[in-house]
């Protein structure tokens, strides 16, 4: 599984995405422009499931990987 497709990855994704949706949330809030601080909340979410995403991922994996050992053993 390359990087990109990692759980690792998709953790990173969705702190970056979290960190930038704040940024545009609070840019919008200090302009008036109401349509980029719904955007910025959006995009915070969007980063929240990524970060999930990449959560189950790495438990996916790692119960994978348990499995792979009991059968060995």
């Amino acid at each position: 599984m390359s990087d990109t497709d990692s759980g690792m990855g998709d953790k990173a994704k969705g702190a970056m995405n979290q960190a930038a949706g704040k940024v545009r949330e609070a840019a919008g809030a200090a302009t008036g422009n109401e349509q980029m601080e719904a955007e910025g909340r959006a995009q915070q979410l969007k980063g929240k499931v990524q970060a999930r995403v990449g959560e189950a991922k790495e438990q996916l994996e790692d119960a994978r990987e348990e499995l792979k050992k009991r059968m060995r053993d």
